[in-house]
């Protein structure tokens, strides 16, 4: 510690007093950490942490049974597509629905060669304070200590962990559109060819990659249900629009360093939980806690209109929706955030619950009250890209995946493409 501070007097005299006391600070902290000096330097810098893929939480429940639904001393790897690019990482694990604490026994991280091999010479040994393994405890976040690893933007990121212990799948992600592969009994994690002995397409314990990135570099949080989580979408392909939206912004230099977060749920609702938290429950968790975040576009409500027929008792009017909209809206305004409102996209075809006529009653109103009550940022109109110009209560025959409910990739493209990318210029802000 003695030749680190020394180091770091000889080199004071170049930097100013406030810079040369805060990497100072920053260096012992560092040390403490078990970290190495280049973290203390990007710090001083003013580096930050910044999302760059995330899947939001939920615990099992009728709608999506977890599968599997518990592991007993086997390794899970599992695939993360990034939107923007570091060379410093760290991973976030969860066991937020856990009734107990969660034992992760070891955990690598590495880029992907294909299927569930890892690129040669990317593999890395997560660490948890300097352990190697780590309790969780029950309804917490945990943070992995940085590690040193080129992770390009639009890249895919294996992440690999081990449950020595028998462990019921409480905290997962239903909807990953992503092979999950699973082994037999024993610790894989850092094997470059992985046994895979089943698989899956659900992300388990896993909530988080962020880098550590420019001053410049923001993220914006796409807050939704299944058309933002991207249902019926081709799986290993990240043709989700959050996806898309992410290419878009890394083909120009003027935004490639914005970050999408994708937090959908796919049957999500606003108001009520039944699949994942209601969206007035989460937005601290998904949103504002978001590392980086200076934007958020919110595509929430259709499963409001639509569950008010499968649970009566729950049933909500366009105006108690647009109440929830007014409360995210405050909430994001409070911590300074941009955010965006998404028009509800067509449901014709689909039948009774959501095709009545009473629930387009209520998809209409509330498309009217986001278009015109100022209430938003700014509007994004996902309904007049995707419905059919000669019958608009109906999407395109070319973007509907066939359930005239959710968008196929070419109507999650459509989309992604309409939407401005000078929304999310620091300039707003």
């Amino acid at each position: 510690m003695k030749k680190l501070l020394g180091a770091w007097f000889t080199a004071g005299a170049a930097l100013t007093r406030r810079r040369y006391l805060g990497a100072i600070a920053a260096t012992v902290l560092g040390a403490a950490l078990g970290l190495p000096p280049q973290h203390a330097l990007a710090r001083d810098n003013s580096d930050h942490w910044v999302g760059t893929w995330s899947a939001s939480p939920q615990s099992v429940d009728p709608f999506t049974p977890a599968n599997p639904a518990s592991f007993t001393g086997q390794t899970i790897r599992q695939v993360l597509h990034t939107s923007v690019g570091g060379q410093t990482i760290r991973v976030r694990l969860t066991n937020e629905f856990g009734t107990d604490a969660l034992t992760i026994g070891s955990a690598h991280v590495a880029l992907q060669s294909s299927g569930a091999g890892i690129a040669g010479g990317t593999d890395r040994t997560l660490t948890f304070a300097g352990q190697g393994s780590v309790s969780i405890p029950k309804g917490a976040p945990m943070l992995s200590d940085p590690v040193d690893l080129d992770v390009p933007p639009l890249s895919n990121v294996v992440v690999t962990i081990y449950l020595p212990q028998a462990t019921s799948n409480t905290t997962f992600h239903a909807l990953g559109r992503q092979d999950t592969y699973i082994s037999g009994p024993g610790d894989f994690t850092g094997a470059a060819a992985f046994p895979t002995a089943t698989t899956t397409q659900s992300w388990y314990f896993l909530s988080g990659l962020e880098v550590l990135a420019s001053s410049r570099s923001a993220a914006v949080v796409t807050l939704g249900d299944s058309i933002t989580d991207g249902f019926a979408s081709t799986v290993n392909a990240n043709n989700r629009w959050p996806n898309i939206l992410a290419e878009r912004l890394q083909a120009s230099r003027r935004f490639a360093d914005v970050a999408v977060l994708d937090q959908g749920i796919s049957g999500n609702r606003v108001l009520h939980d039944t699949i994942g938290p209601n969206a007035l429950s989460r937005v601290d968790r998904d949103v504002l806690a978001a590392s980086g975040v200076k934007f958020v576009t919110l595509l929430e409500g259709i499963n409001d209109i639509g569950f008010s027929g499968f649970i009566p008792t729950e049933e909500v009017s366009a105006d108690q929706i647009i109440a929830g909209y007014r409360q995210i809206i405050a909430r994001a305004h409070a911590q300074g955030l941009l955010i965006y409102g998404c028009t509800l996209t067509p449901f014709g075809g689909l039948g009774p619950p959501y095709e009545t006529p009473a629930g387009e009653a209520k998809r209409q109103a509330v498309n009217q009250w986001i278009r015109t009550s100022n209430a938003f940022d700014a509007v994004i109109d996902f309904d007049q890209v995707v419905r059919d110009p000669a019958n608009p209560t109906h999407m395109l025959a070319a973007y509907d995946s066939g359930d005239h409910l959710h968008p196929n990739d070419a109507g999650y493209r459509a989309m992604a493409e309409s939407i401005d990318l000078r929304l999310f210029s620091r300039n707003n802000n």
